[in-house]
């Protein structure tokens, strides 16, 4: 604000004298009161001019501050409605995300009750295949245990013919020892003694049971062709019952060998791969004689 410019005091007009004394006073006071008058208007003046000019720079001022709130409540609108559309958007994905989660929710309980169902029901056929393998368990135990207790009455009974069956082993082993009797060693007609001999057909038997050889039994008649008799062939030249004796050819391994003048219970021998065979005439018929062929257990075609 500039400085108030006092005026001079006016000076008397031109023409007149100086006044009275007592007017002089009163004048005095009058232009001191003007003089204060003017002082105090101008300095009213300059303050209405600065009133004026803040009221000026307030209402500049007020235009600033009003574009300024404009401004930011356009910002504080947008940023607003920013926020309600972000708000808005966090919502529907809230929504989504708990739909999502409720729906997994839900899709999880299904799967855990019908889990929970497949074992419950797995469980039960279990416990039933387990009640039935009891049950089973417990007919076998009861039938083990009347089988046993059949087997403890039978075993006194066991114990009775225990004398008995003592009594037969005895009278077998006189059998078997008259059997081993009836067999004898015998030199066959390339002078070789091969095992024991049957003589007749219970012999024969006891062979076979000892194992000790093979025995193939054979009946001849006589005919022109060679007969099969395990792994070689026969043929029966001749035959005299009165004499028991006869002809007989022995085919095997592509050679023939000639058995002539021969008598029953006489071991003929051959070799066949190196192996001793044998035959035994038992009997001498009219154009036929019966026997049997004896070779080795072990290395035999």
């Amino acid at each position: 604000m500039s400085s108030p410019q006092y005026p001079y005091p006016p000076q008397p007009p031109q023409g007149y004298g100086p006044p009275p004394e007592g007017n002089n006073l009163k004048v005095a006071l009058a232009g001191g009161a003007v003089v204060a008058s003017l002082l105090m208007n101008a300095y009213l003046i300059f303050q209405v001019i600065d009133l004026k000019k803040a009221a000026a720079d307030s209402i500049h001022t007020q235009g600033v501050l009003q574009n300024e709130i404009d401004t930011i409540r356009e910002s504080s609108t947008a940023m607003t409605a920013a926020q309600k559309r972000h708000m808005d958007e966090l919502k529907e994905d809230l929504d989504t995300k708990a739909r999502q989660l409720n729906q997994a929710a839900n899709q999880a309980k299904k799967e855990a009750v019908s889990y929970a169902d497949e074992k419950a029901k797995a469980l039960e056929q279990e416990n039933q295949q387990t009640k039935q393998a009891v049950a089973q368990t417990n007919n076998q135990l009861s039938a083990v245990n009347q089988k046993a207790e059949q087997a403890n009455a039978k075993v006194a009974d066991v114990g009775n013919d225990v004398q008995g069956v003592k009594s037969d082993l005895a009278g077998t082993k006189n059998d078997l020892d008259k059997t081993k009797s009836d067999l004898k060693k015998v030199a066959g007609d390339l002078g070789v003694t091969n095992g024991y001999v049957a003589t007749s057909a219970k012999d024969i038997e006891e062979l076979k049971r000892r194992g000790e050889v093979n025995i193939v039994e054979f009946s001849l008649k006589k005919q022109k062709n060679m007969q099969k008799v395990g792994d070689i062939q026969l043929l029966l030249e001749k035959s005299d019952p009165k004499k028991n004796r006869f002809n007989v050819i022995v085919m095997a391994d592509d050679k023939r060998v000639e058995k002539k003048d021969r008598t029953v219970n006489e071991p003929l021998q051959f070799y066949v791969a190196k192996s001793l065979y044998q035959i035994v005439v038992l009997s001498v018929g009219k154009d036929q004689i019966s026997g049997y062929l004896q070779t080795p257990k072990y290395g035999s075609r």
